[in-house]
């Protein structure tokens, strides 16, 4: 039985009280709100996700909305990825950066219009962020937190169960890219997206009275494909090489640290908040990169609440940001964020709570 002591300072989404229902028996603060993660059979809940559909409550992804004559540029000045070709409908992973080259934030971009765009957040304040650098700008804009949750289905049987609610026109939608609708008479937008490598959709729930129908709606219609509840908390996120920004990032990760080099243009326009430094940072060469490892020992042992030192030849070269159990593996792995000197192949030291281990290095993502 999952509970907490109500607080203004720690909100529900629309979707919680079906998660309840469900079973819910553990959850974490994530943008201030409750994130369900975990149902009380993990193994359960990992499979499912790989195997069938699982059905997430991610309203903590909330939603910064920015709307009004220079919204394009307000949005290209807080990303480090050139969104000139950005058209409407389309959505964009894009690093964002403070000005020291420093990601703060990786957010979804969807693209309403020419003059309306949603920020679909990781874990920060990108609503204050967005907004000091409108003012400071001297920007014409509005900027506020729409009326708009995420429920995410994820597994290769997910696209069946959107289908089967939605229409087969959901097959046809590109990753990224995104459709508003109505289910029974809900308020949507449907994007192909999702924090798993196993494939699905966010259905950004735009009415949060209809929480607990919409969720129900799916529940019923994901029956024939055994849907069930869970959460992005399972070793397929460290499997499929997914970073989580704040949590495999420290307050000196930039993008080419942690493979999001991919995401950065560097010849945007020089008033992108952190493209000046990431330009020297690029031209001075990465000091630090992240690799997998993969630890010795063949029982289940995650990470707890702090990073773990890494050393090569005697000497600490990095951090340990995270470590999980892999079911496919069947073997503690994690990720490495450590000095760029140190490559894939190589043997190192953990220092964890229980002793030092073993384990070696090797390239981004496992499986």
């Amino acid at each position: 039985m999952f509970s907490f002591s109500p607080t203004a300072r720690v909100r529900p989404s629309p979707f919680f009280e079906a998660t309840v229902a469900e079973g819910m028996v553990a959850g974490n603060v994530y943008n201030r709100m409750i994130m369900p993660t975990s149902y009380g059979d993990p193994e359960a809940e990992y499979w499912r996700l790989i195997n069938g559909v699982s059905q997430w409550d991610v309203g903590v992804e909330r939603q910064v909305q920015i709307k009004g004559p220079d919204a394009a540029r307000l949005v290209q000045i807080l990303s480090v990825r050139d969104l000139s070709k950005c058209k409407v409908g389309q959505g964009k992973y894009v690093p964002l950066c403070n000005r020291r080259g420093t990601i703060i934030n990786d957010p979804i971009l969807l693209k309403h219009a020419d003059d309306l765009f949603w920020f679909s957040i990781a874990d920060s304040d990108m609503w204050l962020w967005a907004g000091a650098i409108a003012m400071e700008r001297g920007l014409n804009v509005e900027i506020c937190e729409p009326d708009v949750s995420p429920m995410a289905l994820q597994g290769p049987k997910a696209e069946d169960v959107v289908a089967h609610v939605m229409g087969d026109w959901v097959r046809s939608l590109k990753y990224f890219w995104f459709q508003e609708t109505e289910i029974a008479g809900i308020p949507v937008a449907l994007q192909r997206s999702g924090w798993s490598k196993q494939g699905g959709f966010e259905i950004y729930l735009k009415d949060g009275s209809k929480g607990t129908q919409l969720w129900n709606i799916f529940k019923e219609a994901g029956q024939p494909w055994d849907i069930g509840p869970g959460a992005p908390a399972t070793a397929e996120r460290v499997e499929s090489g997914l970073v989580s920004v704040g949590g495999d990032t420290d307050d000196a990760t930039n993008p080419f640290e942690v493979r999001l080099g991919q995401y950065v243009d560097l010849d945007v326009p020089d008033d992108v908040i952190g493209i000046q430094a990431l330009r020297k940072i690029k031209a001075g060469g990465i000091k630090r990169h992240q690799l997998g490892l993969i630890l010795d020992g063949d029982t289940p042992a995650p990470m707890g609440f702090q990073l773990e030192d890494i050393f090569y030849g005697g000497v600490c070269v990095g951090k340990m940001t995270n470590c999980m159990w892999s079911p496919r593996m069947k073997a503690n792995i994690g990720y490495a964020l450590i000095d760029i000197s140190v490559q894939a192949g190589q043997s190192v030291s953990v220092q964890r709570a229980s002793g030092a281990v073993s384990g070696r290095l090797r390239e981004l993502p496992f499986l």
